[in-house]
């Protein structure tokens, strides 16, 4: 466990006294070089769509890539997603205290027991952190670690560390694992991960009460093999967890899948992110749902730099609304505001965030309405006020 006080985490500028009448605060993790301090948090008016030029907040942290805000929003839990050439190595994991000004401030790191971290999701009940560990290299390839958590919010030592055999089908990227996500269903019974080295969505088992220590058990269906090459990458539910969709990033994809009783997953159909005749290099993305489950967007990065709309329809297919691109190249995340009328890109190659409008009746973006500068923008997460 890193020692705290060899650590430093400083607000770097000061709280305002209080927040405007209808902002909220953004919370934006980003991969860090030099100095740059890693975790901002900025205020954002849900009226007009305008963000702050310059965040309120600022944190030092080493590649705070991905971030998780507790329900109850009294901590914040990053992924460190750091590995071999890194100032710091070590992939880890950090837990911050927020406080009811959303003061963020520094609690743990523990070893995530892998490199590169890069996604992460709480259990239902508030008692683990599950980190996907990537690792770009093919040694020692992808793991997930379950990371216990205190009573007081900080992050425990790794107690459960599973690993997974690579596809081999390309032969530069798919040399190992390389787990990208880790998700629960809806119902809280079932965490997926999934891992692009291997074209498989793993499932487990979610039962602490049998083995606090290990408290994912491999489900009756353990897997969901993808196309060969497609590169799993990011998965989201619909609300009553009958319906997911899943990006490929290696195919520029969409997958479509049902979502049996018991949790098994089957792939439905699968949906293209680029246009027709489309030659350049894909990577499917980020993707999430509309608060009210009508529509669904996806990025494609690669040389397209593109958000998809999609439409779902009543049997939770896809239906093709929209292209549009996201004016900055490598969009890692994208954010919903919590209005529905606006859509944030965190355009990391470009370092900046992208307001663009978005029509909530017909899920159609709009116009862009700003655009803010923030060093290699990775992940976008909204505070209730």
């Amino acid at each position: 466990m890193l020692d705290l006080f060899k650590f430093t985490a400083l607000a770097m500028t000061a709280l305002p006294l209080a927040a405007s009448a209808g902002s909220v605060d953004l919370l934006v993790g980003s991969y860090t070089q030099g100095e740059r301090p890693g975790l901002y948090a900025y205020r954002f008016d849900t009226a007009s769509g305008r963000l702050d030029a310059r965040p309120w907040q600022q944190l030092r942290l080493d590649n705070p890539s991905w971030l998780v805000v507790c329900p109850e929003q009294s901590h914040v839990y990053a992924v460190n997603e750091n590995g071999p050439g890194a100032r710091d190595p070590v992939g880890r994991a950090s837990a911050l205290s927020l406080d009811g000004q959303h003061r963020l401030t520094l609690r743990n790191q523990v070893s995530t027991l892998g490199q590169h971290p890069t996604h992460a999701s709480l259990s239902p009940d508030g008692r683990y952190l599950l980190v996907a560990n990537y690792s770009v290299a093919a040694d020692p390839g992808g793991t997930l670690a379950v990371l216990p958590i205190a009573s007081d919010g900080a992050l425990q030592p790794v107690t459960q560390l599973s690993s997974y055999q690579a596809s081999h089908v390309d032969r530069e990227r798919q040399r190992s694992a390389h787990i990208h996500s880790v998700n629960f269903a809806p119902d809280g019974k079932t965490a997926y991960v999934a891992d692009l080295g291997g074209d498989r969505v793993y499932a487990y088992r979610y039962a602490p009460q049998a083995n606090a220590e290990q408290p994912l058990q491999p489900a009756k269906t353990p897997f969901l093999a993808l196309p060969p090459g497609s590169g799993p990458r990011h998965l989201v539910f619909d609300v009553e967890g009958r319906h997911a969709y899943l990006t490929l990033e290696m195919a520029g994809q969409v997958a479509v899948l049902d979502v049996a009783t018991d949790g098994t997953l089957a792939l439905r159909t699968l949906v293209n992110l680029f246009a027709p005749g489309f030659a350049g290099d894909n990577g499917g993305g980020a993707l999430h749902l509309s608060a009210d489950g009508r529509f669904l967007y996806a990025i494609n990065r690669g040389t397209d730099n593109h958000l998809v709309a999609f439409a779902v329809t009543a049997d939770g297919g896809l239906k093709p609304l929209q292209r549009r691109a996201t004016e900055g190249r490598l969009p890692r995340e994208f954010a919903i505001d919590p209005t529905g009328r606006f859509v944030l890109v965190a355009a990391q190659g470009d370092d900046r965030i992208v307001v663009i409008a978005r029509d909530p009746a017909t899920g159609r973006l709009g116009k862009t309405l700003q655009t803010v500068e923030v060093a290699a923008p990775s992940d976008l997460k909204f505070l209730r006020p």
